[in-house]
């Protein structure tokens, strides 16, 4: 495993980022710990949860899961950097009052309820799952600093900010002396690349290392046509990968990707992740595992060398959007 400073921080993070978001949901309790533990024999170090994963109401137990794997012992806390996010209303049955969004009521309550959950003293990234347009930054950053003294944060983190929220976060938080976002977790993938437009040169501008998620974009650019001609594909190739593949030009697309893969013997899930790896402010990619083996081609993805002239095929196949302003301007 190789690994990278995450963002401007001195914490040391593995470039491929464990995804927890199927255990419970799909994956049961005795997997996800086979997982985890799989995860960090590899030396993964980095996991990434949050308080509404397990969904519906059923909220809350990814993390009791991973809870439940910290109980075990053997250093696992230890050597793990543990994310986390909060946003979501935690009411199951009917939303509660002042239970969701980043005011500092829910930011205190969250973190308290997901440290009991986790079975931990402390997060070390608390991540911010959406932009909340009420809550000024100010508040947020005065409840953080409370969270960060008590010793149950080390860190705060966005997700899925848009740039223009990137800088304001981390303007406010320089004016009063405090550290602000280390790192956004964020889309970005070789067919969804309009993060390069203005997130990911503020994560960069910053110093935010980047997080993306869905970094196989649903599962199309793990090799989806090839699978659908051997009858190997699986239902969670379905949603997002589907939709997107009866989109115009995109068949084509993935089937030009599949195609210069194949003449390189390369996979083209390995191929996608290590692309990833290549991209300016990127930590590592979210890869979200429903069974140990499913490991096997993420680890061989950090240890990939795609040559310039490969990476230009790419971005023929897959052309990013180009900076802003120029992207939607003269």
């Amino acid at each position: 495993m190789k690994y990278t400073q995450l963002g401007h921080t001195g914490l040391q993070v593995s470039r491929i980022v464990l995804g927890t978001m199927n255990f419970g949901p799909q994956t049961d309790e005795g997997a996800s710990h086979a997982i985890m533990d799989a995860a960090l024999g590899a030396g993964i170090n980095f996991f990434d949860t949050a308080n509404a994963y397990g969904w519906g109401e059923n909220k809350g137990r990814t993390e009791e899961i991973i809870g439940s794997w910290f109980a075990k012992g053997g250093g696992r806390r230890d050597k793990t950097v543990l994310a986390t996010k909060l946003y979501a209303n935690m009411g199951v049955d009917e939303p509660w009052p002042n239970h969701h969004k980043l005011s500092a009521v829910n930011i205190r309550r969250s973190v308290e309820a997901s440290l009991k959950r986790l079975g931990t003293d402390h997060i070390d990234i608390y991540q911010f799952h959406h932009i909340d347009r009420l809550t000024p930054f100010e508040e947020i950053w005065q409840a953080i600093d409370v969270l960060i003294t008590q010793g149950k944060i080390l860190y705060a983190g966005s997700s899925n900010f848009p740039g223009y929220k990137i800088a304001q976060a981390n303007e406010i938080a320089a004016r009063t002396g405090r550290l602000g976002l280390v790192s956004e977790q964020c889309l970005y993938n070789l067919a969804e690349r309009r993060a390069e437009m203005e997130i990911i040169p503020a994560a960069v501008d910053y110093g935010l290392g980047v997080i993306p998620w869905s970094p196989l974009h649903g599962g199309m650019l793990g090799g989806i046509l090839r699978k659908e001609r051997e009858g190997s594909g699986s239902r969670s190739q379905g949603g997002i990968a589907v939709q997107t593949l009866a989109k115009p030009g995109v068949r084509e697309q993935v089937l030009a990707y599949e195609e210069l893969v194949a003449k390189h013997d390369l996979d083209p899930a390995e191929v996608a992740l290590a692309w990833l790896l290549t991209r300016p402010g990127v930590a590592g990619p979210i890869v979200g595992p429903r069974t140990a083996d499913q490991l096997d081609a993420p680890l061989r993805a950090v240890e990939l060398d795609l040559p310039q002239e490969f990476l230009t095929a790419l971005d023929d196949i897959f052309p990013g959007p180009g900076p802003s302003p120029e992207a939607f301007a003269w």
